[in-house]
C-alpha cells in the first residue's frame, strides 16, 4: 500500500506494519503452521525488530526442527545483532539439515568473512557457486577475498560472474575497478567507475574512485569536482577531502 505524500521509506514502513497484522491474523488461525512464523519473522527482521524476528523463527524450528531456513534466518538476525557465534552455529543447523542449501553457504561465509576467517569464507563461497547459486553475493563476496590476497586477475573475473547476476548493483562495478587500477589498467576502471555512478549518482564511493582516475590522469580540475561530490554525499570521507586538498 502506497500511502500518498509519504516518504517511500515511510510507505514501506507502513506496508510492512500491516504485513504484520496479516501474517498475526495467519498465525492465530493456524497456531501449528511454522512457515507463518517463518514468513512474520523475516518481516520483523525486515523494520529492525529483532528479538521479535528471533522470537518467530525459534517458535518455526520448535514446530519443525527440519525448516533449515528458519535457522538460516534467525542466523542472519544473529549476524545483525552482532552475535557472530549464535549465527555460525545456525547456519551449521542448516546446512547440516540440507547440505545443498547454497544461501546457507553465502550466508555463513559473510559470517567468516567479517570475523577475518577467510579461508572458511571462500570455501564457503566457492561451495555455493559449485553448487550451482544464483545468488551474485558468492562472486562478490569471494572477489573481496581475492582483492586482500592480491589475486585480482581471479577478483576481476569472479566481479564480472556476480555482474551477470546482478547487473544494476553499483558496488561490483567499484569492486571490479579497484583491481583494475591495481593491474594498471586506468581506462577500464574509469569505464567501471563511470558505469557505477550510472546506475546510482548518489554514492560517494564511486565519485571517489573516478576522481582517482581523473588525478591520475592529471585532470586536476575534474578530479577536484569529483572529490567534492564524493564528499559532499558523505562528510566523514575524509581521503575524499584530502583529494580536493591535492588538487583544489
Amino acid at each position: 500500500m502506497t500511502i500518498t505524500g509519504a516518504s517511500s521509506s515511510e510507505s514501506q514502513a507502513h506496508g510492512s506494519y500491516e504485513n504484520i497484522a496479516s501474517l498475526t491474523n495467519v498465525i492465530r488461525n493456524n497456531p501449528n503452521d511454522a512457515t507463518g512464523y517463518n514468513v512474520r519473522g523475516s518481516v520483523y527482521g525486515g523494520v529492525g525488530r529483532y528479538k521479535d524476528a528471533i522470537r518467530d523463527f525459534s517458535t518455526a524450528i520448535q514446530l519443525d526442527p527440519g525448516f533449515y531456513a528458519a535457522y538460516a534466518n534467525r542466523a542472519l538476525i544473529y549476524r545483525y545483532m552482532g552475535n557472530p557465534d549464535a549465527a555460525l552455529a545456525d547456519y551449521d543447523h542448516a546446512l547440516q539439515i540440507n547440505p545443498n542449501y547454497t544461501l546457507g553457504y553465502v550466508g555463513r561465509g559473510n559470517v567468516y568473512r567479517e570475523a577475518g576467517q577467510l579461508d572458511f569464507a571462500f570455501n564457503d563461497y566457492s561451495r555455493a557457486i559449485q553448487l550451482g547459486t544464483t545468488d551474485g553475493r558468492a562472486w562478490y563476496n569471494r572477489a573481496l577475498i581475492e582483492q586482500i590476497r592480491g589475486q585480482h586477475t581471479r577478483a576481476i573475473a569472479d566481479f564480472g560472474a556476480a555482474m551477470s547476476h546482478q547487473p544494476n548493483a553499483p558496488m561490483l562495478y567499484n569492486g571490479r575497478g579497484l583491481s583494475y587500477i591495481a593491474l594498471g589498467n586506468w581506462e577500464n576502471a574509469a569505464d567501471d567507475f563511470n558505469a557505477a555512478i550510472g546506475l546510482n549518482p548518489n554514492i560517494s564511493e564511486s565519485w571517489f574512485n573516478q576522481a582517482l582516475v581523473f588525478e591520475y590522469q592529471g585532470n586536476r580540475t575534474l578530479a577536484y569536482e569529483a572529490y567534492s561530490k564524493a564528499w559532499l554525499l558523505d562528510r566523514k570521507n575524509k581521503a575524499a577531502r584530502e583529494g580536493m586538498k591535492r588538487t583544489g
